[in-house]
Parts: structure tokens; C-alpha cells; sequence
């Protein structure tokens, strides 16, 4: 849209504001040829991204990717992908109310689709903040969660003051930083492409990942073969010693349970009797 903009010679549409010399993403949105790419292009690029979420979330599940360590990040992971079609929706939305036409509207679902994919990115810079911490053997997931964060933070910077300039007339600079976070959104699209590496590698189940082990889990564990059973009895939670290969060696036939087995070779007499 920006380069046939151009090619037109940069044209100056009745919409916008006498001292605009750059056009908005929305003022070419509501032009006749700008319109139908506007609608298309914003539709296929939230779907796509959506369904993005919505994958990593299952492959997360079936462990194609690491597994949640808890619920908490299944939490993170639902609101994120939530906040991801509320922005959808805004930006769907915001490209058929055009500016021209519906200029309340497209303004206030503006809005929804900044503020629903920047809350989207925060949810789900805290999922993988929290699985950095207990995966930590798996670098690409602090990869993730840094350039998730940076995206937060110039996404927020940049639409504050997009709208600060926007309010204060300076329309040419407001257009600018306009243009900046729709380039900077696409890389954060393409950002997600790292998540999903690691599935190119866990296609069979063989390679998948297997559930968390948990702290908890590992000092139960540890307590139980220390202190001994309810019993009191000895708990071997890590295998216990190996039998000796002379007298128990894995060859010899396991003995039924409840069942006497005569010993072998020479038993000496008891001194009892």
C-alpha cells in the first residue's frame, strides 16, 4: 500500500488534514484501490497469526514443544491467545469502518487492536518467562521471552506517542510512527517462527517432550527414600545397589512369588539339632 502510495506521486486525499503531506495506513485504506488490500491483507495476517497461538498452545500439549511446568502457564497461555483475536477483531474491524466514512469508529477500534495484541504480548512474554526459569536448558526460550519484551515495550512507547503527537496536530510525525509500528508488528509476526522450531525435531513421539519434573516431586522423593516407607521399611527411589553379578545375575530365573525354592549345592548341617 505504502509503494503504490508512492507511485501515485504521494496524492493528498479530501479526508486528510490540509497540512498532511504523509498518509496514514487507514487514509489509503479508504480509497477504492486501497481498500480491497487494506481489508485482505490486515484479514489474512491476524488469522494467520491467531492460528499461530492457537498451534503453539496444542503442540505445547502434545509435547512437540516443552510442556507447561504448571497450570499457571496454561493460563498465560489461554488469555494470550484471547487478547490475540480481541486485537483481531479491532483491526478487522477498524479496516472495514474506514476512516472516511466512520472515522469514530475506526479510531476507537484502533484502539482494541493495539491494546488487545500489546496485553496479548505480555501474557505471553510471562508464559515463556516462566518457562525460561524452569527450562533453562532450552536457550531459545529466553531468546523468545527477550524478544517478546522488546516488542512490548517499543510497541508501547511508540503508540503513546503516536497518539500524543496525534493529539497535539503534528499529523506528518503521527503518520510516521504509524507506519514504524505496522513494520514493527510484522517483525514480532515473524518472530514467533523460533517457537516452532524446536517441533521440526519431535515429530515422532520417540523425540517428544515428557512431562515436567517438578521440585516437589524430586524432594518427596528424596525424603521418602531417606526416613523409609510408612512401614518402615527401606524405599529405593533412584534403583538401589545392583545385585552382584556372582550370586544374582540377571541370567539366573526370578523365583515365584510365595513359593519355596530349594537352595543349591552345599548347605551345612545346623548346629541346632
Amino acid at each position: 500500500m505504502l509503494g503504490t502510495w508512492l507511485a501515485k506521486g504521494s496524492p493528498h486525499y479530501a479526508w486528510m488534514h490540509p497540512t498532511m503531506h504523509i498518509s496514514y495506513i487507514s487514509d489509503i485504506g479508504a480509497t477504492s484501490w486501497g481498500r480491497p488490500l487494506f481489508i485482505a491483507g490486515s484479514a489474512v495476517a491476524v488469522v494467520t497469526f491467531d492460528i499461530a497461538f492457537i498451534s503453539e498452545r496444542w503442540l505445547r500439549h502434545r509435547g512437540r514443544l516443552a510442556k507447561n511446568y504448571s497450570k499457571v502457564e496454561k493460563v498465560l497461555s489461554a488469555f494470550a491467545i484471547l487478547f490475540a483475536i480481541i486485537g483481531a477483531a479491532g483491526l478487522i474491524l477498524l479496516t472495514i469502518f474506514d476512516t472516511k466514512v466512520y472515522p469514530n469508529v475506526h479510531d476507537a477500534m484502533l484502539v482494541v487492536f493495539i491494546g488487545g495484541y500489546i496485553i496479548s504480548a505480555i501474557f505471553i512474554c510471562a508464559e515463556y518467562q516462566r518457562l525460561g526459569i524452569h527450562y533453562r536448558e532450552h536457550r531459545i526460550l529466553r531468546a523468545s521471552f527477550w524478544i517478546k519484551l522488546t516488542f512490548i515495550f517499543i510497541e508501547l512507547a511508540m503508540a503513546i506517542a503516536f497518539g500524543v503527537e496525534s493529539d497535539r496536530s503534528v499529523y506528518n510525525r503521527a503518520a510516521v510512527l504509524e507506519w514504524t509500528i505496522s513494520l514493527i508488528y510484522i517483525f514480532y509476526i515473524f518472530s514467533f517462527i523460533i517457537d516452532f522450531l524446536p517441533a521440526t525435531r519431535t515429530k515422532h513421539k520417540n523425540d517428544r517432550f515428557g512431562a515436567p519434573v517438578r521440585a516437589g516431586d524430586d524432594e518427596m522423593a528424596m525424603n521418602t527414600q531417606e526416613h523409609g516407607n510408612n512401614m518402615g521399611g527401606p524405599v529405593y527411589t533412584g534403583g538401589g545397589r545392583q545385585a552382584d553379578s556372582n550370586s544374582y545375575d540377571s541370567q539366573q530365573p526370578m523365583s515365584e512369588p510365595g513359593r519355596y525354592q530349594p537352595p543349591t549345592g552345599h548347605v551345612p548341617a545346623s548346629r541346632n539339632f
